[in-house]
């Protein structure tokens, strides 16, 4: 390998990737296929999450300034602590994530207030544990609307163990390599972020400012911080999530033919996963193949695995049992493959993304377990009840 001139590897890999992609779609349907996509993920997913930051950024700030973050510490720590190995202004995190999406912990975790009470291994836990919340209020909703009601609510704890899971074994990768992170503060004595990071200024409690003053300045301060985070995560969003889709998705969705058109591919991911469908049945009580459409599609985004289900429900493939491994697998990967690396990157942490992807992936593998052989105890216990 020494001997191989350096450009070599990555010219191969360039040209097997798109070899193959233009050797399925076609070569102009697949350089339309991509511009159209990263186009489309711009404007219909980058500027909502953008929105979704803006707002949750003067939340959260609101929440630091009034003493709200400092309530959570005090109450959720004896909780946080023992189960995350996290402080107990985390859950402000989690409910951020929980009510929209996980790019939305950026805003969160770049505020002072709220990242003093980290250590530096804990702050890139973070990811991980907010993560595995991300779009769960849309998708136990999309779920009981579909007149599933109590699914929902195993996936939730399987989601919950799996965060568990993630969590802890991001905490453990991280100081295996950097053990100095242990005793580490995030924030200086000076109350910057360490690594270069200035987040916007902290609010003091002024007391000839009044009131309004003080609430309209938090809000446009952490407003300010939520269009930052939105165009920090540009990057990754487009071209991972375009690299995603295209191994994800399929044809144009009438004719099965390739147009040219946005979020087409060659369906590879659900390939593979098919071949190992046994195993699937096994470890998550999948009772068909194609039911692994879900989570594999969940690695991108989760708003387009929701979309499946209709299909799978007028096909009758679908059961109780497979909703509730939907919604904490759904919720534990909600399109990491793209949210994590952007996440992370905006945060500072651009070395531990592969680490992330690891420990989000088995966190996600966790919950579907979990939930799993949690529906089929209690279901078997109450069938045994009532016989």
């Amino acid at each position: 390998m020494k001997k191989i001139p350096r450009g070599i590897p990555c010219l191969i890999v360039v040209v097997v990737l798109f070899g193959y992609l233009s050797s399925v779609m076609g070569f102009t349907n697949m350089l339309n296929t991509i511009m159209r996509t990263a186009h489309d993920l711009l404007l219909n997913t980058v500027f909502y999450l953008m929105a979704m930051c803006v707002l949750t950024g003067a939340l959260s700030r609101i929440f630091s300034v009034f003493g709200v973050v400092d309530l959570l510490q005090k109450m959720l720590k004896p909780v946080l602590r023992p189960l995350f190995n996290l402080p107990g202004v985390s859950s402000a995190g989690a409910l951020m994530t929980f009510l929209s999406d996980k790019p939305v912990i950026i805003s969160v975790a770049k505020n002072p207030l709220f990242a003093r009470y980290f250590k530096r291994y804990q702050h890139i836990s973070l990811v991980n544990y907010a993560g595995s919340y991300a779009m769960g209020l849309l998708v136990i909703i999309f779920m009981m609307g579909h007149g599933f009601y109590t699914e929902p609510l195993y996936g939730l704890v399987g989601a919950i163990i799996g965060s568990i899971t993630a969590t802890r074994l991001m905490q453990r990768l991280v100081l295996k390599e950097y053990p100095e992170y242990k005793d580490e503060d995030v924030l200086s004595p000076s109350g910057e972020m360490e690594r270069g990071r200035t987040p916007y200024e902290t609010v003091p409690d002024d007391p000839r400012q009044t009131l309004f003053v003080r609430v309209l300045d938090a809000l446009l301060d952490g407003g300010k911080s939520g269009v930052e985070v939105g165009l920090a995560i540009i990057p990754g969003v487009l071209i991972i999530s375009t690299l995603v889709m295209m191994f994800t998705f399929g044809g144009d969705p009438e004719t099965g033919t390739y147009t040219g058109g946005a979020y087409q591919g060659t369906e590879l991911l659900p390939l593979l996963a098919s071949k190992a469908g046994f195993v699937f049945k096994w470890l998550f009580g999948f009772n068909a193949s194609e039911l692994v459409a879900f989570p594999i599609t969940a690695l991108g985004t989760v708003g387009a695995a929701l979309g499946l289900i209709p299909e799978m429900m007028a096909k009758g493939i679908i059961d109780s049992n497979a909703i509730a491994v939907f919604t904490a697998m759904g919720m534990c990967w909600s399109g990491f493959l793209s949210a994590d690396a952007a996440t992370l990157d905006s945060l500072g942490y651009r070395h531990f993304i592969s680490r992330s992807f690891i420990c989000t992936f088995v966190g996600g593998i966790v919950a579907g377990i979990i939930t799993h052989w949690l529906y089929f105890f209690i279901t078997y216990l109450i069938e045994l009840i009532n016989s």
